[in-house]
């Protein structure tokens, strides 16, 4: 078992005093490079952030990884505790929830390879919410005709569902379980893994709600 650093002495203390003050103060997961240049020449990086998040370990808040980035997050063990507040939230609708997975177990993807999956149109409104989450960002545009913009997660996207990669995104069959997905066999088709996290329902998608045509047989 890797024994945790311990402080040797006060110049360490602060060290840590600053490290924590950062990340707290920031808004959004911040990268460990940028946390390591606004630390003193003389502080050990590796060493404060690992006990750093030692410390948290055991608390309501804890300190975690997301990718390269470090952020405080509310402890997965008091999940329940919280459920209340989740409630609050009105959810995403249906084409928004396809939408987001589709992009994140098939990204990145073009707005005709969502519409082909799903078998209907995607309305803009749908990918404007999800933009405006700011869990979806374009990719690169594709070295096709016309040249389409693709579409793929966010950082915000991991840090917002806990998650410190894509690969760790969870199988389709614990979403379809959460009741986040449909069930019909259909919605297989969307990906071979998918969210099990609730989403909060944004304002933007009323306007933008269900009115999609299917598509035309060619």
């Amino acid at each position: 078992m890797q024994e945790t650093p311990k402080l040797t002495d006060l110049k360490d203390q602060e060290h840590l005093r600053v490290l924590e003050a950062i990340i707290f103060a920031s808004n959004e997961p911040i990268d460990e490079s940028i946390l390591s240049d606004r630390l003193p020449e003389d502080a050990n990086f590796k060493k404060l952030i690992h006990l750093l998040s030692e410390q948290y370990s055991s608390r309501g808040v804890n300190l975690v990884k997301v990718g390269n980035k470090w952020t405080f997050r509310t402890a997965p063990d008091l999940a329940d505790s919280l459920e209340i507040i989740r409630n609050s939230e009105k959810r995403l609708s249906r084409a928004a929830q396809e939408t987001l997975a589709i992009i994140a177990y098939n990204q990145p993807v073009t707005r005709a390879d969502i519409e082909s999956i799903r078998g209907v149109t995607v309305n803009r409104g749908t990918l404007d919410v999800l933009l405006e989450a700011g869990w979806i960002k374009p990719g690169r545009r594709r070295n096709t005709p016309g040249r389409p913009t693709t579409w793929q997660t966010s950082d915000h996207f991991l840090s917002y569902f806990g998650l410190e990669s894509i690969q760790d995104l969870p199988e389709i069959q614990e979403l379809k379980a959460a009741g986040v997905l449909d069930t019909r066999p259909a919605v297989d088709v969307y990906a071979s893994r998918s969210q099990q996290e609730d989403i909060p329902y944004l304002s933007l998608e009323e306007s933008a709600e269900e009115y999609e045509d299917k598509l035309e047989p060619l």
